[in-house]
């Protein structure tokens, strides 16, 4: 017995270094050829792709290559990230995680436009960042009309408000602009953000207004949207 476990080992350790090894194949064409079905019995799901391959099969080889998430992301030509909601009618002001002067706008994801209701908190009308990147973003307000003259006189304007940890801080703002039409000292209440942003995973974006003397009137015809979605990592 012993003689032959001998021979067994001299036979392995004459192979070369880096042979091919086939099963039920005698001519194996990669490092191990499987000519068969593979049966994986336990595959525990992983938590996010972060430290993980995905494998894809060629058809025409049948060999197991990688393959980047994003390419097929692309291929569905689904971005998981986009998200845009509109409000035409009801705005309001919520008090919850109110920042100073900054209100947020209550969006619900009743009215999203686009995107999967699971990007928004209702609760407190946000945002939520799903994966680590740069995001383009787009905020638009029309306060009442779209022609107010109190807007210069309150200050009134438009922000953006991350929370990050339960920290908020408020990461960009836009007033209206002051243009007058002839003589009537209208003030155009229209404005909107427009930029790139770094976020966090898990970070909340809220929408919302600057002014603690918001005429509440006005804001039953007042129109908000926005739009988000990631552009990078």
């Amino acid at each position: 017995m012993k003689t032959k476990i001998y021979s067994l080992m001299v036979a392995f350790a004459t192979l070369p270094l880096f042979s091919q090894v086939g099963i039920n194949t005698a001519s194996p064409s990669a490092t191990l050829d499987v000519n068969g079905t593979l049966k994986v019995r336990d595959t525990p799901a992983a938590p996010a792709l972060t430290g993980y391959q995905i494998l894809g099969l060629n058809q025409s080889t049948t060999q197991v290559s990688t393959v980047d998430p994003q390419l097929l992301i692309a291929a569905s030509k689904v971005d998981p990230t986009i998200y845009a909601a509109k409000k035409t009618s009801n705005v309001s002001l919520l008090t919850l995680g109110a920042f100073g002067d900054f209100k947020p706008v209550n969006f619900s994801s009743t009215e999203r436009t686009i995107g999967s209701a699971s990007l928004f908190d209702n609760t407190g009308s946000a945002y939520v960042i799903p994966s680590t990147g740069v995001y383009a973003l787009t905020y638009s307000f029309r306060y009442g009309t779209g022609l107010q003259a109190s807007v210069l006189a309150t200050g009134l304007g438009i922000g953006l408000l991350r929370t990050r940890g339960g920290v908020s801080t408020l990461i960009d703002t836009r007033p209206f602009t002051g243009v007058s039409i002839l003589t009537a000292g209208i003030t155009i209440s229209d404005t909107s953000i427009t930029s790139l942003y770094s976020f966090q995973q898990d970070d909340r974006i809220t929408f919302g207004l600057i002014d603690p003397g918001v005429t509440l009137t006005l804001l039953s015809s007042s129109i908000a949207s926005f739009h988000i979605y990631k552009v990078s990592n």
